[in-house]
């Protein structure tokens, strides 16, 4: 795996006296979209918001070890958790567009943040990288509300997109979707990789196989096996992995 932007060092997160994941240590490739799999309850939300300190906002967690982001660790005291969320987006499992227009959606991150530039292009071009301008360019300034679910998703990561950042982190981003609002997400996330490093929890195994370039397996909190998707689907190492995989429990 050459190109490494994160790196996780022996990262144990707890929520109170529970202990969510255990000791977990892994690379994540730049350019490259991870797939976290594995059963509900088993770490991959919790990984997932560890890498942009978003466990930082649930009363009780905490978290020791490292995640390094280039090199930096993220959790170092001089780290503002902002700072990295700026470089690190996320994207929820049920789409949470703001009760504004389209357009305010989109420009309400740079906004906050002081852009300086264009912000209409900034908007365009974010909608653009999300599939969705040709759909809304007429209809910027309707209510958000107005969209079908699959848009509202797609707003969602354009809104992630206006912010700029390197690494997109996505919870189960089409659990609430059709399958063709689905198709349309995942064909996105594999153009997005051209721009980002993606890494997307998912409880679809099909889709986890289609889109990803590395698949980790977790289970229990711990971190069972972890490699190229192709290998970790067709010749898993590991007997639970591959019990998981071909549905004997999970």
């Amino acid at each position: 795996m050459n190109n490494i932007i994160l790196s996780i060092k022996n990262l144990t997160v707890k929520y109170g006296t529970t202990v969510a994941l255990k000791n977990i240590s892994m690379e994540i490739a730049q350019n490259r979209i991870t797939a976290l799999i594995g059963p509900s309850g088993c770490g991959k939300s919790t990984l997932l918001r560890s890498l942009n300190r978003m466990n930082d906002l649930i009363e009780g967690a905490s978290v020791s070890g490292q995640v390094l982001y280039r090199g930096e660790d993220i959790y170092a005291p001089s780290v503002d958790p902002v700072a990295v969320r700026l470089q690190i987006g996320m994207v929820f499992q049920k789409p949470n567009p703001f009760p504004k227009s389209i357009f305010e959606n989109v420009a309400f991150g740079p906004k906050i943040n002081g852009y300086r530039g264009d912000l209409g292009s900034l908007v365009k071009q974010s909608l653009q990288g999300a599939g969705l301008w040709e759909e809304v360019k007429d209809r910027l300034h309707d209510n958000a509300y107005a969209l079908s679910g699959g848009q509202q998703q797609r707003l969602c990561i354009a809104r992630a997109l206006a912010l700029q950042p390197e690494v997109l982190l996505l919870d189960e981003p089409c659990s609430a979707l059709d399958p063709i609002a689905t198709l349309r997400i995942e064909e996105l996330i594999q153009e997005l990789k051209e721009q980002l490093t993606i890494v997307i929890v998912t409880h679809n195994m099909q889709q986890a196989s289609r889109i990803a370039d590395y698949t980790a397996f977790f289970l229990s909190g711990e971190l069972v096996e972890y490699g190229e998707t192709e290998k970790v689907f067709t010749a898993p190492v590991d007997k639970r992995t591959e019990d998981y995989i071909t549905g004997r429990f999970g």
